[in-house]
This record gives C-alpha cells, structure tokens and sequence, in this order.
C-alpha cells in the first residue's frame, strides 16, 4: 500500500467496503455485525475531520486576513469570490434544468411506485418540513442577523455555524492589519504556528482515509433501502448524475481558459477531497484535505485559500443547487404538473439563493428543497419520491460542491497574481514524511 498513490488508497478503500457490504448483506446477522464492529470506525474518521473543521478555519482565516496587510486587497478577493461563486451556481441551476426537462424522468414514475415511496418515506419527511417552516417565519433579514454570534465560543461548539465563525475570523484578521504591525506579531505568531499544526493533523487523519471510506461504504451498503426502489428511480438518478458530471466538465474548462492549467493537472491536485467528499457527504468534514490539497498541490497561495475555501464551504453549493432543480422539476413531473418557465427561472434564483449559508453537512440539501417546492407550488409530500436515492446522490454532489470551491479558489488566485507552482508534486514522498 505504501507505493500506491493516495487517491488510489482511497478507491480500494471505497471498493472493499462496497464489496464487504455486499456479502454481509447476505447472510443474516451480517448487516448488525457492519453497524456494530466496522460502521463506528468510518464515524470515528468522520469526527476527526470535523473536529479540526472550526480550528482550521479560525487559523487559515485569521492567518490569511492578516497576511494580505491592505482592506482593500480583501475587499477586492471577496467581492471576486463571492461574485465567481454566484455565477457557478447559476449555471448549475440551468444545467439541472435543462437536463430534466430533455429526459423528463418523473413521467416514469407509476402510480403504485409513487404511492409505495409516498407511504415508506413521509415520515423522514416531517423534520425537513419543520426545519424549513422554521426558516420561512423567520424575517427577511434573519440571516443577516445571524451572521454575527454573540458568543464565539458557543458558535465554535458546532461545525453548522461556519457563517458565524468565519465572520469573527474575518472580523478578528482585520483588526490584526488595522493595528500596528509590532504590536499584533505576537499574536499572528501564534496564529501561524496554530495553523501549521491544524495542517499537520490533516496529514496525519489522512493516513487512516482509506480506512475510514471502506467502513462509511459498506455501512451504506447495509444500509441502503431496497433495490425496487432504486429501479424505480433510475432516470431520475441518472439525470442527476449527468448534471454533476457535467459541471465537473464545465470547471475543468473554467481551470483551463481561466489559469491555463490542465484538466489532469487539476484533477489529479483535488482527486482525494473529491473521495473523501464523496465517502462523507459533507463539505465542512472534507474542507481541511481540501485546504490542502489546493494549497500544497494546485498551488494556491495560503492567503487565498484560506479564505475562499471555508466561504465556498458555506455558501457556494453547485451540486446540491443543480440537485434540487432536477428534483423540483422532477417531483412536478411525477405528479403530473406542467411548470411554466417563470416558475423554473423562479428555481434558479430560489435555489441559487437558497444556497448561500446552507449547513455544508449531510442532509442540508433536504431542507433547501422544501423551500425550493414551497416557491414553485409543488407537493412537499414529493420529497418521499426521492429519499431512497438521496443518500449516494448527497455523496455524488457534495463532489461538485467540493470541486468547484477548488476551482474558483485557482481563478480568484489567479487574478490576484497569487497561483504558482504546486508545493507538493508527489504524494508518495510527502506521505512518506508525515510517517
């Protein structure tokens, strides 16, 4: 194993727990024995990730606030960032679109099929339901509000308010350049050492990633509803799957028009956050290997990683955006609804909008429909249709997610003169250190 490159560790991780899965599944008692004795070291890998999630951002934030020493300078990467973000899940949103109304896969869906979905799966229905209901009452500048935590601490205590931490982040890095440079070495001392230990641990987590993706996968495998169900949905999974492959496409061309590198240059750089998104469904757990697998093999520099990453963790969702539109549309179809295209240009800026700020966790694409449906008239008892493919979808798009933070982290450092040439070329010696 040692000479084998780190994304492949991770495929042969993937494949034996699909594989183990798989035969557990066939005699009885197995499917316990997964849950019991390999399901919790896949977990285990899982909190370690999130655990370094908060400290990784208040050290990089802070670290790469303060190192660009000018406001202006942060206000020019912000604004680039936040704007390339925007743009992306536009485009997203249209690709699920488009897609969905070429194949149209709800006309596939019978009405025993929909009815036997409706009635296994309203139930799981209900919490996304009251979490978006809770949203809808909420004013039109309650997310504003909050923004600012009255308590850091408490605000740390959980990897949901990433908003909120990377304001004080953001809030604390301007402070540190407003005053003298002498006076605040002392503390962007601490902040750069506190910063280069969080990325230690990085390396050694991802020792164990192949380890941890092969219990997370045949957990899954165990766990997932049955294969009826699956065939049922097949279309619909599949145009979503054509949606995200397609936007994969759509940043290797933004990487190669925008910072002339090519596609199996980028590609290969981001590989194992794409695999570690993909095993964990979740852009906060995989935002720390995708830290440093742009900074250390795309060859970002720190001061633009460190900022444009953890706010595409929190804002910029791609593939949950192109997600939902295919399953609005999707749900409409089933019930044989006909959306006019005010209503889905409507699901472009409801689910582009509907992004930003959303809980970069498993799940959280969930909620974001409910309010996506809620705007277009279609039944949220819908959401039922899709919850026995949801799981390896969520996986699928949190790929995307992860993917295209890492592309406009190389465009917004591009345009800044802050893309060079990767730190670490090879994998192998750099593993090799770190044991």
């Amino acid at each position: 194993m040692k000479k084998i490159a780190l994304h492949w560790r991770i495929l042969l991780g993937m494949l034996f727990g699909v594989i183990v899965g798989l035969v557990m599944t066939s005699f009885d008692g197995g499917k316990e024995i997964v849950q019991d004795w390999i399901k919790p070291f896949g977990k285990i890998f899982i909190k370690s990730l999130q655990l370094i999630a908060i400290p990784l951002i208040l050290a990089a934030l802070i670290k790469g606030v303060s190192d660009l020493k000018d406001i202006s300078k942060l206000s020019k990467m912000g604004g680039r960032t936040i704007g390339i973000y925007i743009l992306t899940t536009i485009i997203a949103v249209s690709l699920g679109l488009v897609l969905v109304n070429l194949v149209k896969p709800g006309n596939s869906i019978t009405e025993s099929t929909r009815t036997e979905m409706v009635e296994n799966y309203s139930g799981d229905t209900k919490k996304y339901k009251e979490t978006a209901q809770k949203q809808k009452e909420s004013g039109p500048l309650q997310a504003l509000e909050d923004l600012v935590p009255e308590n850091i601490f408490s605000a740390a205590t959980s990897n949901r308010n990433m908003l909120q931490v990377i304001f004080f982040a953001v809030f604390f890095g301007i402070g540190l350049i407003l005053i003298p440079e002498e006076k605040g070495k002392t503390v962007k001392d601490f902040f750069d050492g506190f910063n280069e230990v969080i990325l230690k641990m990085v390396d050694l987590i991802m020792l164990a990633a192949p380890y941890g993706v092969f219990a997370l996968l045949a957990a899954l495998v165990v766990e997932s509803p049955s294969i009826d169900l699956f065939k049922a949905l097949g279309w619909y999974a599949l145009t979503v799957v054509l949606g995200l492959a397609g936007m994969i496409v759509i940043y290797n061309i933004i990487v190669l028009v925008f910072t002339k590198k090519k596609p199996i240059f980028f590609m290969n750089g981001i590989s194992p956050a794409q695999l570690l998104a993909f095993s964990t469904s979740s852009s906060a757990a995989t935002l720390p290997v995708t830290m440093e697998r742009v900074t250390e093999h795309l060859g970002v520099e720190e001061e633009v990683s460190s900022f444009v990453l953890p706010v595409g963790a929190t804002i910029n969702m791609d593939g949950t955006s192109l997600y939902q539109a295919v399953a609005a549309v999707f749900i409409a179809q089933a019930f044989g609804m006909d959306l006019t295209l005010g209503t889905q240009l409507g699901i472009i800026a409801t689910a582009t909008l509907a992004s930003i700020g959303s809980a970069a966790v498993p799940g959280a694409g969930m909620v974001m429909l409910v309010g996506v449906l809620g705007y277009a008239g279609i039944p949220e008892a819908g959401l039922a249709l899709i919850f026995a493919v949801d799981r390896p979808l969520d996986m699928c798009r949190t790929v995307v997610n992860v993917t295209g933070d890492a592309t406009v982290s190389m465009v917004v450092a591009k345009s800044v003169g802050k893309l060079g040439e990767p730190k670490v070329k090879d994998w192998d010696d750099h593993y090799e250190e770190v044991k």
